[in-house]
């Protein structure tokens, strides 16, 4: 998969918005990095406050509804299908969809904080029979709290180490470099470590 950072820097808010429809119909791709590039994006002066707030919302808030309505329409068929290409183990997906039934529209709102539950919880809600305005109530308020605190942090990111980020994208090139990089050093301190302390 292309880098999202660069994808977003690409397509802008286009970009934006088809990476958190699709994460919030229940495809596992990265929205949350799609913000998080939005926001930094924001701080270079590439993109404005207002549009990635209100794409990064609109698109969190119709996702999550289509997901809705495929879990109501397709039930578990669909979500066991999901829960396969992802990895969950069926105890695993037994607890996210217990955790539905017991927190009905309160858990369609912490979900959205919740890595792995976040992008089954539209379909996860449509299929144990959460009422549609339960479900969208929650929804639209987790989004309109979610979004802004990621793009928040993406912005931040650009505001306290943003000129060492470039310079480190000019010297290493894209983000998967400066990612094997980081997690070669890494490697290999832990791995000199191990073998001076044995």
């Amino acid at each position: 998969m292309p880098d999202v950072s660069e994808f977003v820097a690409n397509w802008g808010y286009l970009a934006i918005f088809v990476i958190v429809v699709l994460g919030n119909v229940g495809l596992p791709v990265p929205e949350e990095s799609a913000l998080l590039a939005g926001g930094y994006l924001v701080w270079r002066g590439d993109l404005m406050w207002s549009g990635v707030l209100t794409v990064g919302i609109v698109s969190a808030v119709a996702g999550d509804n289509v997901g809705y309505w495929i879990g109501r329409r397709y039930g578990p068929r669909v979500l066991d299908r999901l829960r396969r290409l992802v990895g969950i183990t069926p105890q695993r997906f037994h607890s996210m969809r217990m955790f539905m039934v017991r927190w009905g529209s309160l858990g369609v709102f912490v979900a959205r904080f919740i890595p792995g539950l976040r992008f089954l919880a539209g379909p996860l809600a449509g299929t144990v029979g959460l009422h549609f305005t339960a479900f969208i109530s929650a929804n639209v308020l987790g989004a309109v709290v979610y979004v802004p605190v990621i793009v928040a942090a993406g912005y931040a990111v650009g505001y306290s180490a943003g000129p060492h980020v470039e310079r480190i994208l000019r010297t290493l090139g894209p983000v998967e470099y400066v990612v094997l990089t980081v997690t070669v050093v890494a490697a290999g301190t832990f791995f000199l470590w191990r073998a001076i302390r044995a």
